[in-house]
C-alpha cells in the first residue's frame, strides 16, 4: 500500500506514516497514563503538552503557511489526523489538536489584522489555548439557533450575560471564543454573534468541569460550564460580522468534522489493535488462544470493515468538499459524521468485550478512550439530525421531505 503521507514532501514534513506511527509509540504512548491517573492529572499534562509543543514547533501544525503552519491540503491533514488520532495526545503532540485547530481556521479565515496578531499566531506557535462556547444546558444542543446568551451594546462594547457548557477544553484556556445573541429579533440565522472573550476578563467565571462518566478530566480532556456575568469586551472583541455567528460556526464545522472522524479512524484502530493482540495471547485453555473461536473472528472481520469503510467515507467527502465547498458537500459531512462515530463505538465495544473485565479497568486505556469518546455520536450534532439531513436530501429526488 502506498505511504499515505507520500506527499508529504513537498510540505517539509519529515516522516513518513512508518515513522510517525513509531514516533507516536516510543515518545507519545508512553505519556498516555498521565492522562488516566486523576490525581496527578492536572500537574503532568502540563509536562506532557510541554513536551509535545516542542515536537510540534519543530515539525509545524497543520495551520495555514502564512502563520507559520504547513498548510497542507486537506487531504493530507486527513490521513495525518488517523495517525495522530491513536494516541488522545497525537494531535496535541503535534499542534493540530481541537479546538484549537478549528479555532485556527476560524480566526485565519474571519478575524481582524489585530486579532490574528493578538490570538491567531499564538495559537499556531503553541504559546496559547482556546475554547469555544456556543452550547447551553437549558436549550437542545442539535439546535444552535436557540440560546439565551446575550451580547447588547453598551458604549463602544459589548456586555454578555449567560451560561454555557460542555465548552471543550475551557480548562486552563486563555481565551474563549463565545456565540451570544445580538439581535433577538432578527432573522433566525442572524441573531448570533461570535466574541473572543479572553478568559480572565472580568465577568467570565469558570463554573466546573462537568463529570462525565465519572471523570471531569482537565485541560484539553474536560469540558467545562461556564458563566459570563456583566463580562465586558471592547468592540474589536467581536469575530467576524454581526449578526453572523450561525453561519461561521458552520463554516468551522465542516472541516472539524474532517479532522473529528479521521482522528475517529484512529481511535478505532488503536482499539482495533489492542483487540487483535488480546486475541492472539489470551489462553482460553488446552493452549487455545480466544483467536481461534469464530466469533471472535468475526469482531476482527467486522471491525477491519467499519475501520477501512470509514476511512474511504471520509476521504471521498474530502474530496467533494474540495470540490464544491462544505455547503456543496453538506451530506456527505453528515454521512461522515453519522458513520464514523457508529462504526467507532461498535470497535470500542467488541475491544472492551474480548478484553473482558479487564477492558473495563483503567489499566489498558480501552475505558479512558471509551469514556471520552462514546458521546461522538452526540458532538457536534446527534445521529438522528445527520440521519433527517441525510434522508432529506435522498427523499427529494422522490418528490418527499420538502
Amino acid at each position: 500500500m502506498q505511504d499515505p503521507l507520500a506527499d508529504f514532501s513537498q510540505h517539509e514534513f519529515p516522516f513518513s506514516a512508518k515513522e510517525l506511527s513509531a514516533f507516536l509509540e516510543t515518545h507519545v504512548f508512553p505519556l498516555e497514563a498521565c492522562s488516566r491517573r486523576a490525581a496527578m492529572r492536572a500537574r503532568r499534562r502540563h509536562r506532557a503538552g510541554a513536551t509535545g509543543r516542542e515536537g510540534a514547533r519543530r515539525v509545524g501544525s497543520m495551520a495555514p503557511r502564512d502563520v507559520g503552519g504547513l498548510g497542507l491540503p486537506l487531504t493530507t491533514q486527513a490521513h495525518l489526523g488517523a495517525i495522530l488520532g491513536r494516541s488522545p495526545l497525537g494531535h496535541h503532540a503535534f499542534g493540530a489538536q481541537a479546538p484549537d485547530a478549528a479555532n485556527i481556521e476560524l480566526l485565519h479565515a474571519f478575524g481582524t489584522p489585530a486579532q490574528k496578531e493578538q490570538y491567531l499566531r499564538g495559537l499556531v506557535a503553541g504559546e496559547l489555548r482556546s475554547c469555544f462556547a456556543m452550547t447551553e444546558p437549558g436549550h437542545a444542543g442539535s439546535n444552535p439557533t436557540e440560546m439565551s446568551t446575550i451580547a447588547r451594546r453598551d458604549g463602544d462594547g459589548w456586555v454578555l450575560d449567560g451560561s454555557k457548557w460542555f465548552a471543550t477544553s475551557a480548562h486552563g484556556a486563555d481565551f474563549c471564543v463565545v456565540m451570544a445573541v445580538t439581535n433577538p429579533t432578527g432573522p433566525v440565522y442572524g441573531r448570533a454573534s461570535l466574541f473572543i472573550v479572553p478568559c480572565g476578563t472580568p465577568g467570565y467565571r469558570h463554573v466546573r468541569r462537568v463529570s462525565v462518566m465519572g471523570d471531569e478530566g482537565a485541560g484539553y480532556a474536560s469540558h467545562s460550564e461556564l458563566a459570563f456575568e456583566g463580562c465586558r469586551v471592547s468592540a474589536e472583541q467581536r469575530l467576524g460580522p454581526e449578526g453572523g455567528g450561525f453561519l461561521l460556526a458552520q463554516a468551522r464545522l465542516g472541516p472539524g468534522r474532517v479532522h473529528h472522524c479521521m482522528r475517529w479512524v484512529g481511535v478505532a484502530e488503536r482499539c482495533y489493535d489492542i483487540m487483535c493482540a488480546r486475541l492472539v495471547s489470551r489462553d482460553i485453555g488446552g493452549g487455545k488462544p480466544l483467536a481461534s473461536r469464530q466469533l471472535a473472528q468475526a469482531w476482527v472481520a467486522e471491525s477491519r470493515v467499519d475501520i477501512d469503510t470509514s476511512r474511504l467515507l471520509v476521504l471521498d467527502a474530502v474530496r467533494q468538499i474540495e470540490a464544491h465547498g462544505t455547503e456543496g458537500a453538506r451530506v456527505p459531512i453528515a454521512a461522515i459524521k453519522l458513520h464514523v462515530a457508529r462504526a467507532l463505538d461498535r470497535v470500542m465495544d467488541r475491544a472492551v468485550q474480548a478484553l473482558g473485565a479487564l477492558g473495563m479497568t483503567d489499566d489498558t486505556i480501552l475505558a479512558y478512550l471509551y469514556r471520552h469518546e462514546r458521546a461522538a455520536r452526540i458532538y457536534d450534532g446527534p445521529d438522528e439530525v445527520h440521519m433527517t439531513t441525510i434522508a432529506r436530501h435522498e427523499l427529494r429526488r422522490f418528490g418527499g421531505a420538502k
